[in-house]
């Protein structure tokens, strides 16, 4: 059986940046966990990240994303493009099935193991299954209510997404840059 969860957004607006996500880890048809954390806080808050997909090999992948940024003296971009690299020149990194996102006070990423470091011209990341509902949602709410803060416009994206895809649930954790409540 197939292992699907996850729905992660990251939306930079007006000067703040929040990431979120959901709490569902679905095996097959069946909910196997509802309050799984799949947002993290690094460098003391400095850098947000969430990640989708497999969760063993997405927590080794930050673990090697935190050691590249260390080395980068917290280059976000720097960080990421040597990460992708090693993603996907290493024989064993390259079996890893997850994607993650980062952001910083100057930057949003999307890294992929194909070697992928995008940076949205929006300021919109979502991956994971319900990822282009949360983003769909939050693009919308930038447009027609953008007197919301981006948490706000995180939160109300991820329950969106909750109402429209079977894999995301509203048990939800998000993260502010620079707090890691």
């Amino acid at each position: 059986m197939k292992i699907r969860s996850t729905t992660i957004l990251s939306v930079r607006h007006n000067g703040q940046v929040a990431l979120g996500g959901d709490g569902q880890v679905s095996l097959g048809q069946t909910v196997v966990k509802h309050n799984a954390v799949k947002v993290r806080a690094l460098r003391g808050g400095k850098v947000l990240c969430g990640f989708a997909g497999g969760a063993a090999d997405a927590l080794a992948l930050i673990e090697r994303f935190e050691a590249k940024l260390e080395a980068a003296s917290s280059r976000l971009k720097r960080a990421a493009v040597e990460l992708a690299k090693d993603w996907r020149t290493d024989r064993a990194l390259r079996r890893l099935e997850a994607l993650i996102t980062v952001a910083d006070a100057e930057t949003s990423l999307l890294i992929g193991g194909n070697g992928d470091v995008i940076e949205p011209s929006d300021g919109v990341v979502g991956i994971g299954s319900g990822g282009a509902f949360a983003a769909s949602a939050a693009r919308a709410l930038l447009r027609h209510a953008p007197q919301l803060s981006a948490v706000e416009i995180v939160r109300s994206s991820l329950e969106i997404a909750a109402e429209t895809c079977v894999y995301t649930n509203a048990n939800l954790q998000i993260l502010e840059l620079g707090s890691a409540s």
